[in-house]
């Protein structure tokens, strides 16, 4: 069964309004949908609801809600990806993908080795690959869509940072020491022993572009206060920038989900 996503106040009592064209169109063009039919609706935030059609207008459809329930195919941990932009559709995978394996939030980044040039056509690149986002929720049954953020700069991410994650990875080929299951496993016994109140916890994971990352970033990152940027090894090999963040994602919910 199709999922759509509403925002929160389109709950109204016991009908949601579904207003968005696209989404009129492909349920009732497309799918066919009539009075009566079951539709599954997320309110991108807490709620899933087990709905049926109850009205159809050209401008709104509405569905009376038969029940509805918390969330239960999202991680509990929430883990934002700050990816060094790529060449070409590169980046259109990466999201697809990433949000398959769970991801919160992707975050473009401009770093040194950077090779794409901003020449005023990111906006029509970031509505692309929020829509590729979108249908990627939709093809998983996710119960919220992640966002594809407006790219930073490396110098805005170091500031971001110091904000409010509770572990931060940097895969590196040149790390000997530390491996990302090293990282993971007391971090996941550190969460055990704490009491977060039910708070999710929050993980960023930095990718480097094609080439990697320079010298120089890796130098800055290894001045955050108090070792706060966890740099590690994914394995033996080195991975493509489309590989590596994946391969993250994978143990990250491998260790703290499974």
């Amino acid at each position: 069964m199709i999922k759509f996503f509403v925002a929160p106040d389109a709950v109204c009592g016991a009908d949601i309004y579904l207003d968005k064209p696209e989404d009129i169109r492909h349920l009732t063009r497309v799918l066919r949908a009539k009075i009566g039919d079951a539709v599954v609706i997320s309110d991108g935030m807490d709620w899933e609801y087990e709905t049926e059609i109850a009205g159809i207008d050209a401008d709104c459809v509405r569905l009376r809600i038969l029940d509805k329930q918390k969330f239960a195919t999202e991680p509990r941990v929430r883990v934002s990806l700050y990816q060094g932009i790529p060449k070409a559709s590169k980046m259109e995978v990466i999201i697809q993908k990433a949000v398959e394996m769970g991801v919160d939030t992707i975050i473009p980044t401009f770093m040194e080795r950077t090779v794409v040039v901003d020449k005023g056509q990111f906006g029509k690149k970031l509505s692309r690959w929020q829509k590729i986002s979108d249908e990627a929720v939709k093809q998983c049954k996710r119960g919220m869509i992640p966002e594809v953020r407006a790219p930073l700069l490396f110098a805005e991410v170091l500031k971001e940072l110091a904000a409010d994650y509770d572990l931060i990875i940097c895969p590196y080929e040149n790390e000997e020491n530390r491996t990302m299951k090293d990282c993971l496993r007391e971090f996941a016994m550190q969460e055990k022993q704490v009491d977060s109140n039910g708070k999710a916890p929050k993980i960023a994971v930095l990718i480097g572009p094609e080439g990697g990352f320079s010298e120089k970033e890796i130098e800055k990152l290894k001045e955050t206060p108090d070792g706060t940027v966890q740099l590690v090894s994914l394995g033996k090999t080195i991975l493509r920038t489309e590989t590596a963040g994946l391969a993250a994602l994978a143990m990250i919910i491998y260790e703290m989900e499974l």
